[in-house]
């Protein structure tokens, strides 16, 4: 029998456009090749940082991260490799760090970035969906005074922002030594666990009638014409009105359906431990000169830290997870950790932190939604809203201004 609609990837965008699909009244079909508790969605940090955070892309990212390599604090690597399109990325990536740009992409983050805010609100409040959502900013921990200095100075409404001193700081992280230099609370973001929220969405789609196909691994893409006829996975065959590829950082789908997108694999890990309540940080915290973010969640911290390009090797690597530790502690005072979980992910990071949204080019029933890196957290909601017009209302990209505004089909 003919399904509807099936959707590539199990993931926060491909939940969330499961989310949004079936309250438009489509009859939606999940395959993941996993069980989706092992994916990049479930070890992201879980935060919700859309507001007044720099993207990747941001003038100065490529110096800042020099620097700190000469200091043996970066978490940035790349690793040598004879993929020129990496190479490409890095060119895109240079030439995208720009204030012209910056100015733009922060207008689109805090744009998503709410209406994502708002249907977490909704799903909580009005569909008692629980996933530990948190409207309680996001602290942003400096350890350099030039940078500390150099965000201070735009930070002048209170609505927005808070600066904090050293001891203040230390109030909303008690861990912390003397060597950090202040904070910024940027008040309107917040968190949720991402874990929790993957489950819990799961199970409202399941009582739905959204059917899930897990441990079930898509192949192979066939093609009749201008359409996917049907894809064939580890387990059978489906046919399908629409196709969405939701899969992250692995592209082998979409390059069978003629795409080379300006996208690339990077990297992350996480730790999730048990820590004395009275340590924990009171809010979602990120070290903007070391790219370690900790979250608190229900009973646990999950910490997230490293970008490493040029990689597909899936595996914990030791002095990875030792570079974590070590950074951080150079600005923390020892704690003791419990039960720690280690993990390791890859990320689908475009070089201008656009995603790639939209119907394909080639194809008239293949959709899109992948390239956020670790903003799908941040953004899922919106995007399953954007990915349920353009297929039930716009029927294609031209037609769909949030399509036209945050797709990188149309943002090169």
């Amino acid at each position: 029998m003919k399904k509807d609609v099936v959707i590539v990837g199990g993931g926060c965008i491909g939940l969330m456009s499961a989310y949004c699909l079936q309250k438009s009244g489509r009859s939606v079909t999940v395959i993941d090749k996993n069980d989706i508790t092992n994916g990049t969605s479930f070890g992201n940090a879980g935060l919700l940082s859309a507001f007044k955070k720099a993207p990747l892309s941001a003038p100065g990212a490529i110096p800042d991260t020099i620097k700190l390599m000469l200091k043996g604090e970066s978490p940035a690597s790349v690793h040598p490799t004879l993929d020129l399109h990496l190479y490409k990325w890095l060119l895109k990536f240079a030439a995208n760090s720009t204030e012209a740009r910056l100015k733009r992409t922060l207008a689109l983050f805090e744009r998503y970035g709410q209406i994502s805010l708002d249907m977490y609100q909704s799903m909580v409040e009005d569909e008692g969906i629980d996933f530990h959502f948190r409207k309680d900013g996001l602290l942003m921990i400096y350890t350099e005074q030039k940078t500390f200095d150099a965000k201070a100075a735009h930070c002048d409404d209170p609505n927005a922002y808070e600066i904090l001193s050293k001891e203040k700081t230390k109030e909303y992280m008690p861990i912390l030594n003397d060597k950090v230099i202040g904070s910024i609370l940027l008040k309107e973001n917040g968190h949720i666990d991402s874990g929790e929220m993957m489950l819990a969405v799961k199970k409202y789609l399941e009582e739905k009638g959204v059917e899930f196909l897990l441990n079930e691994e898509v192949e192979r893409l066939e093609f009749e014409g201008s359409k996917v006829s049907k894809i064939r996975t580890s387990k059978g065959t489906y046919e399908a009105e629409t196709f969405i590829l939701s899969t992250g950082a692995d592209d082998k789908l979409a390059r069978q359906a003629k795409n080379k997108f300006m996208m690339t694999p990077a990297k992350g890990y996480s730790l999730t431990f048990e820590m004395d309540d009275a340590l924990k940080p009171k809010t979602t915290s990120l070290f903007a000169d070391l790219f370690i973010a900790m979250t608190p969640r229900r009973n646990t911290v999950r910490m997230t830290s490293k970008l490493e390009l040029g990689t597909t090797d899936p595996s914990i690597v030791k002095k990875q997870i030792d570079s974590i530790n070590k950074n951080l502690s150079l600005y923390t005072n020892e704690f003791k950790r419990e039960n720690v979980v280690e993990w390791s992910g890859f990320r689908p990071l475009t070089p201008n932190d656009i995603p790639i949204l939209g119907f394909d080019e080639n194809y008239k029933n293949l959709v899109h939604a992948t390239g956020l890196g670790w903003l799908g957290i941040t953004f899922a909601p919106s995007i399953g809203k954007i990915i349920n017009d353009v297929i039930t209302i716009d029927k294609k990209n031209e037609t769909n201004a949030d399509i036209l505004l945050f797709s990188s089909f149309f943002q090169g």
